[in-house]
């Protein structure tokens, strides 16, 4: 293992001399005029998550992701590669699909049209009846551009687009000692909220926030103001590197269990054998990385084998412009994204997708955000509307519903009279940073 996590030449996220100061306005949340802008110049233009490759295997096999009023087909080749075609037939556009699944070929429900796995049509009805000759063999569907990272299946509708791969540098540089690809997805939510998708990623490029909407992180993950490293590159992309252990500042009351003492006898430390909570946190934290070099392939944890010391204990928090978050965990990892409504710029759709890295002997896994989960893919996605949090009452009290309990607020807040722009510390300097990326975009600077 090594030392440290590279940065690979990161912006200092805390610096807002790296700012050009553009305001963050209210109608920026509830504009449909600014959101039609965001569909111009952002949304059509950049990579989209399609879904997992764990969900297409063989051939066939095919995901739908539908976005906004547009639908794609993500769909596995005999050769093992995946191509993506817009889900409308070439005849009258007819969508064709509605959910992933696995066919030899795609046949339109209007008129019967069958189009290949490589997207050329191989049936029409009557097709000597066509005066500019018999589409079969010579008609395919529209490609876009599809391309597989993390595990992910992504795809764009730009033909010009930057190969994916330089559209999320330096993100597989810095996180390829994690085996992505092997990361189990034990929960899957989609769950309609009410608040403009851009509320999702503005909350996830801070964490200034936590002290108070989840008082429950403190205990073992140390956010306090100068101890977490904040990075940020000139694609949008961010991070906030985080030590998993306890803070210095936000302390339990004496005799509550300390959930990071659990952590350290999992790996056979002691927790008693430190002189005081100070040694215990810090000392605990560096002896934590020492167990965990020394046992991990007795264990089983074989995701350890190429991570460093960062890696193995701490939890960069890691935002992919524009609306696409990653939590690296030791463990786990935790997707969410934010997808706009196609109608309502004060609607959006958040997915929770949570993923556990297989550790042999273990049935089981803890989440973080959807709590324990047996340890094997699920297969079907949960849609839920959140409605102040009683379409999701399984996931009360997780870090992902307190969040989504300040969405409708944060909304609200925009229209306000009072509100001009946001006055932000500087460890919130990630959140203006997005803003003026997405500037970028919408104004053709990109």
């Amino acid at each position: 293992m090594n030392e440290t996590s590279a940065s690979f030449a990161a912006l200092d996220g805390r610096d807002p001399a790296n700012l050009r100061g553009n305001p963050i306005t209210g109608d920026r949340y509830y504009s449909k005029e600014f959101a039609q802008k965001e569909w111009d110049g952002l949304w059509t233009r950049i990579w989209h998550v399609a879904g997992r490759t764990a969900e297409i295997p063989e051939p066939g096999d095919f995901l739908v992701h539908t976005f906004m009023k547009e639908s794609v087909l993500c769909i596995r080749q005999d050769d093992g590669s995946i191509r993506a075609f817009y889900n409308s037939c070439r005849h009258r556009g007819m969508r064709m699909v509605g959910e992933s699944s696995s066919l030899d070929a795609i046949t339109c429900p209007y008129h019967g049209w069958r189009w290949g796995k490589d997207g050329v049509l191989q049936f029409a009805q009557d097709a000597h009846d066509f005066p500019q000759g018999n589409p079969c063999g010579k008609l395919s569907l529209k490609e876009l551009k599809c391309d597989t990272w993390g595990g992910f299946v992504w795809y764009t509708m730009d033909p010009q687009a930057e190969p994916l791969l330089d559209y999320l540098d330096p993100m597989p540089q810095l996180y390829k000692a994690y085996p992505m690809d092997t990361a189990v997805r034990v929960a899957w939510y989609r769950i309609a909220l009410n608040a403009n998708w851009k509320f999702v990623t503005d909350n996830f490029s801070e964490s200034y926030h936590t002290r108070t909407a989840h008082p429950q992180v403190p205990p073992w993950i140390d956010q306090d103001v100068d101890t977490a490293r904040h990075e940020m590159w000139p694609r949008g992309h961010g991070r906030t590197v985080q030590p998993m252990r306890p803070s210095l500042s936000d302390r339990l009351p004496e005799g509550v269990p300390h959930p990071f003492e659990a952590i350290l006898r999992q790996w056979d430390i002691d927790p008693s054998g430190y002189a005081s909570y100070e040694d215990m946190a810090m000392q605990g934290w560096r002896d934590l990385k020492a167990a965990k070099r020394r046992l991990w392939q007795e264990r089983g944890y074989v995701h350890y084998e190429h991570m460093d010391d960062e890696q193995i204990t701490d939890s960069p928090h890691t935002v992919i412009f524009p609306n696409v978050t990653i939590s690296f965990l030791p463990d786990n990892l935790i997707f969410f994204r934010s997808e706009p409504h196609p109608e309502d710029p004060e609607k959006c759709f958040f997915d929770l997708w949570c993923m556990a890295f297989p550790v042999e002997g273990q049935q089981t896994c803890q989440s973080i955000m959807a709590g324990e989960r047996p340890l094997r893919e699920v297969q079907t996605c949960e849609h839920r509307d959140f409605d102040g949090g009683r379409g999701i009452p399984e996931l009360a009290g997780q870090i992902v519903y307190q969040d989504m309990e300040l969405a409708e607020g944060m909304q609200a807040g925009m229209h306000s009279k009072g509100y001009e722009d946001a006055y932000l510390p500087a460890q919130e300097t990630r959140v203006r940073f997005f803003h003026e990326v997405l500037n970028d975009w919408i104004e053709g600077r990109r």
